[in-house]
């Protein structure tokens, strides 16, 4: 059976690392086999539950990723490869090597990584600290972006390289990839497909960690219309850092008063989503023990590790196809088509979309954002043009 898998995000700052620790912590005393690891190169995770990594407590571990071992396992060879080129053309060996450590590399060997943990069957729960919205944003668009290109461009590169490769030593005078790097191309191409479909599927979603601050509130919410573009599942909202009421001076009832409102346009901007509500605590909670009871009192009643009860955003019928986007403007909606490609923009964001066969031999007969939903129908007769 597949693992729970919970990813945090949110902006810089709001607490994710702690909403992230307090929810694994929370597992394991509850008796489930939980992992937590993260995708921020930041590494605060063993700061905050004030460990090392590795068995933490009974049923809970920690991993941090070891990036120089895990990107030679998977994709040596294109590294080799890389350093081999910049070799030849004078670099010394200690800068290739530098070089070769590809920027983001550490974020999408987590995700690999990620992949092999579920696949280990050892686990109940999955824990992902995820990096600030944007970075998360990015590094869950690119398993779809790498197929996009990938298909089209693997197929033609090994028939090109086996054509130019007797050329590209004698004219540029370094070696050209040979099958073996391909092949490690397709690897990697392959597992961020099975990444995304494990993050995609019935048993993983995002939780959108915020305080309520406006500004904060502002980018939950694009999150949210992005993720969902993506087609990824969230399921709840963590207000954190919350002024409790009670006994309240002049000075802090002025800070109630502002996040009450803030948290009642939360609730209207993410329902049906429910915001588990985390109190302003006296002291940061460092170590198991003080996490398990933020978690218990972030979570109250609620199952945090029940399948999402939400539906996943992208919908396909005969002849419609219907993407939530909650949150989305019709002036930041764009729509065109391209062959059986459907090239979906939100905002900032892109999402080129492979129109199953049912769908790409049909024409587009009307598209309307309403109510948080983009539906797009078709109808009989050949591809637009």
């Amino acid at each position: 059976m597949s693992p729970r898998v919970l990813l945090f995000t949110g902006k810089g700052g709001v607490g994710k690392t702690t909403a992230a620790a307090a929810t694994a912590t929370l597992a394991a005393k509850r008796g489930l086999k939980t992992l937590i690891v993260s995708t921020d190169t930041a590494h605060s995770l063993a700061d905050a539950l004030g460990v090392e990594p590795g068995e933490i407590a009974p049923g809970l571990h920690l991993h941090q990723v070891d990036t120089q071992k895990t990107l030679e396992r998977h994709w040596g060879e294109l590294q080799d490869y890389a350093r081999g080129v910049l070799t030849e053309l004078g670099l010394d060996e200690v800068t290739s090597e530098e070089i070769t450590i590809l920027p983001g590399a550490e974020e999408v060997i987590a995700l690999l990584e990620l992949r092999e943990h579920a696949r280990e069957g050892r686990w109940d729960v999955i824990v992902v600290d995820c990096a600030p919205t944007a970075e998360t944003l990015r590094l869950l668009a690119l398993p779809e972006a790498l197929d996009w290109h990938m298909t089209r461009l693997m197929p033609v590169g090994r028939k090109i390289m086996k054509i130019v490769s007797p050329f590209v030593r004698g004219v540029a005078h370094v070696s050209a990839p040979g099958e073996e790097v391909m092949s490690a191309g397709e690897r990697l191409h392959r597992g961020l497909l099975e990444v995304r479909e494990l993050l995609t599927g019935e048993h993983a979603s995002v939780r959108l960690v915020l305080t309520p601050e406006s500004v904060v509130l502002a980018e939950a919410r694009r999150t949210l219309t992005s993720l969902n573009l993506y087609g990824y599942r969230v399921d709840a909202v963590i207000a954190n850092r919350v002024f409790p009421e009670e006994g309240a001076d002049e000075w802090r009832a002025q800070w109630v008063a502002a996040q009450s409102r803030l948290l009642a346009e939360a609730e209207e901007s993410f329902a049906p989503l429910p915001i588990h509500v985390v109190p302003y605590l006296p002291a940061e909670p460092v170590g198991k023990d003080a996490l398990a009871e933020m978690g218990a009192a972030m979570y109250g009643e609620a199952d945090p590790f029940a399948d999402p009860g939400v539906e996943p955003p992208l919908r396909l019928s005969a002849d419609e196809l219907a993407l939530a986007l909650p949150g989305a403007d019709r002036a930041d909606v764009d729509l065109a088509r391209k062959g059986d490609e459907l090239i979906i923009t939100a905002g900032p964001y892109r999402r080129i979309l492979a129109l199953p066969a049912a769908l790409a031999r049909r024409r587009i007969s009307g598209a309307a954002l309403r109510d948080g939903v983009l539906r797009v129908r078709f109808t009989a007769g050949g591809p637009d043009d």
